[in-house]
């Protein structure tokens, strides 16, 4: 299984907000997913709101972001973490 981590809609017409999920990459956009990791509300204030912990959980685990979502983690600093944490490893 292909676990992604990428955004689920909702919201309504014009006034999107997104949920960051670990998901399989054969499931629908907005379909049932494995864990919710943060959300993200681009409209007006831009908010994102991640949970640091469960990112990195997933991305040791083999989790692939998708383009959007690793540009939010390299925002929020988890992506630096995780190559931190990866060269500590070896």
């Amino acid at each position: 299984m292909a676990v992604k981590l990428r955004l689920t809609r909702l919201g309504a017409k014009g006034k999107p907000t997104y949920r960051i999920v670990a998901t399989d990459s054969r499931r629908p956009r907005d379909g049932q997913y494995l864990e919710l990791i943060g959300t993200y509300a681009p409209v007006g204030e831009c908010k994102v709101d991640i949970n640091e912990e469960l990112a990195l959980k997933w991305l040791h685990n083999g989790a692939i972001p998708t383009n959007t979502v690793y540009n939010l983690f390299k925002k929020s600093g988890i992506m630096e973490k995780f190559t931190a944490s990866k060269k500590g490893d070896n």
